[in-house]
């Protein structure tokens, strides 16, 4: 019988149940909490007020004035992944608000003590995140499915437009995850690889706008006009969230009643994403030694279960090698269109990338922004690395030759 047509039943819910995913929506947190319980009404106070504190430079002696709370009161997984969203744009707020010439060294105990307990709970590091900023960022606006986050930095619009448009990047990827659990071998492997390339292929309208089948009502949300402005804003236009990587800060950042010496934590990245790790991971994709590493540091800024879902993909027998070693030509074909899908994904990413961040940045460095506020400053050197820490297009470009590179020879 030809591998190509073989069909088995595809993995029970919870295969991904056990991994944090949800069938509907993916990585991201389904109906994230939107209030935090009452003893924490301080933080949700801070976290609504960011945009106008950080413009006026009145954050850091807000937080200085407020209790120091316990993380005790904190139950669940909502609760602790919303008090580790709050928490970690009002540390981003709390170091950039004088922009890049005047970051903050240390975080005052009262921020620092809660957002290291809650982190040590989730197994995230203490600083902004891709699981953050995007996964559990997100709440319904009105009944005809719009969207908003639930924490703002100063950006307005654009900077809805950037999580959003992020956010529908990981929705649109949901019928991928669905395949790699359930083709651990050969047999079923070309029904499953023609499934996945459909995913593959609907992540990449998405950038820049919503793609067609993104889900209910999502498929209709309105994102910001003119779309130059859509995804400059935290990698471009602001300071970059992160204390490692940055030349602003050397020793990284010292969190006051936590440690005696100062931590580097790269920031949200969209090199965090679980999305694309699992999906290189499943096609066998191998990077390139300085690409790979990054990555590989990447994923210590993933929810532990999400980590762990890339983990067990690797475990399986490699895919590449079941394809090749099948002789099968069908299989062949339906692999490499999986590869073209995915590397075709990356390099709209670099055209993105190219369009909105770099040239942007550059534009808005040449002729200056009066009025804008601390957080809002262009870095110095916005071309050379991203919010993770990366140097930007060269780094997007080694991840997306060495995709082209997994391609078979037919």
């Amino acid at each position: 019988m030809d591998p190509a047509d073989e069909t088995e039943q595809p993995p029970p819910p919870c295969a991904l149940d056990k991994f944090h995913i949800s069938p509907e929506y993916g990585f991201l947190l389904p109906d994230p909490q939107v209030e935090l319980p009452a003893p924490y009404r301080p933080w949700m106070d801070l976290a609504r007020s960011l945009p106008d504190l950080i413009a006026t430079r009145q954050l850091r002696a807000h937080v200085h004035q407020a209790p120091q709370l316990s993380a005790a009161q904190l139950h669940g997984h909502r609760d602790l992944r919303l008090a580790h969203l709050v928490l970690g744009f009002i540390t981003a707020g709390y170091v950039w608000q004088d922009g890049e010439e005047g970051p903050a060294k240390v975080l005052p105990q009262n921020l620092a003590v809660p957002f290291w307990e809650v982190s040590r709970r989730l197994g995230l590091p203490p600083i902004l995140l891709h699981a953050d900023l995007v996964l559990a960022n997100w709440r319904q606006r009105d009944r005809a499915g719009n969207l908003d986050p639930i924490v703002w930095l100063p950006g307005g619009e654009s900077l809805r437009g950037f999580v959003l448009v992020t956010m529908l990047v990981e929705k649109a990827a949901v019928p991928g995850l669905q395949v790699p659990l359930g083709m651990p071998r050969v047999r079923g492997i070309g029904r499953g690889l023609s499934a996945w390339s459909g995913p593959g292929r609907c992540c990449t309208p998405a950038l820049p706008q919503a793609p067609p089948d993104a889900g209910s009502g999502w498929a209709h949300e309105t994102l910001p006009r003119p779309p130059h402005l859509l995804l400059q804003h935290l990698t471009a236009s602001s300071a970059p969230p992160r204390w490692r990587d940055n030349p602003a800060m050397p020793a990284g950042l010292l969190y006051e009643g936590v440690w005696e010496l100062p931590q580097a934590y790269s920031g949200g990245s969209a090199a965090q994403s679980t999305v694309l790790h699992a999906f290189d991971a499943f096609l066998g994709v191998r990077h390139h030694e300085e690409s790979s590493a990054f990555l590989h540091r990447m994923r210590d800024y993933m929810p532990p279960r999400h980590r762990a879902f890339v983990e067990a993909i690797q475990a399986l027998p490699p895919l590449r090698e079941l394809v090749l070693s099948s002789g099968n030509e069908a299989l062949h074909c339906a692999y490499n269109r999986c590869v073209t899908a995915l590397a075709a994904f990356r390099t709209r990413h670099i055209a993105v990338a190219t369009k909105y961040v770099v040239t942007a940045t550059a534009a808005k460095r040449s002729r200056g922004s009066p009025g804008t506020s601390p957080l809002q400053a262009a870095p110095s050197r916005p071309e050379q690395r991203g919010t993770g820490g990366s140097p930007v297009l060269r780094f997007l470009k080694s991840v997306r030759d060495a995709t082209r590179e997994a391609l078979l020879n037919v």
